[in-house]
């Protein structure tokens, strides 16, 4: 039990160690729906799955490709066998950085297989533009300058996490490839 977990599918997951076969998005997307954002410091319960389908939204929204879309839906999915750490904490800690990429890295070689530069951008940014929203509306903050305009219109609210696993997976079924 030392080098893994047993996620929600009961697979025996070794985040050190990543097997591709053993991602499971059932996995992910009950996870995210279950983590809160900001490390619980909003004062209400919000998700890292909702934050992944708002990112995925806007991504839709602005016309992006598949290909981003997706990556928007997977880009904290390593969270769901690593949990996060915040970022000013996270720069502090290259060894969790790394172990974080090498296991993102697999869940996208799972299902994108390699992103290109603009691809890792466009998810980065959009990302960022979220964690702007969020902050404002939850916490009235201004992290960093306005990234500019949301095309789409996310809830940030409190849902139960069912509907947000739900609402993952149908984005997913939606953006996997044939």
């Amino acid at each position: 039990m030392d080098n893994y977990i047993t996620t929600y599918s009961g697979v025996h997951f070794t985040p050190l160690a990543p097997k591709e076969r053993e991602i499971k998005i059932e996995d992910i997307a009950h996870a995210l729906s279950l983590m809160a954002r900001a490390n619980g410091h909003f004062p209400k319960f919000y998700s890292v799955g909702q934050h992944c389908v708002h990112c995925c939204e806007e991504a839709e929204a602005r016309g992006y490709d598949r290909r981003v879309r997706l990556a928007c839906l997977l880009h904290d999915a390593s969270e769901a066998y690593l949990a996060d750490i915040t970022r000013p904490v996270k720069q502090h800690l290259p060894k969790y950085r790394e172990i974080e990429e090498v296991l993102q890295e697999a869940v996208f070689r799972k299902y994108l297989g390699v992103l290109s530069a603009e691809e890792r951008a466009l998810w980065r940014e959009l990302d960022d533009t979220l964690l702007y929203y969020e902050f404002d509306h939850f916490m009235g903050e201004k992290l960093m300058e306005c990234p500019g305009v949301l095309k789409s219109s996310p809830v940030f609210d409190t849902e139960p996490f069912s509907v947000t696993e739900k609402r993952y997976l149908e984005w997913f079924e939606r953006l996997k490839e044939g």
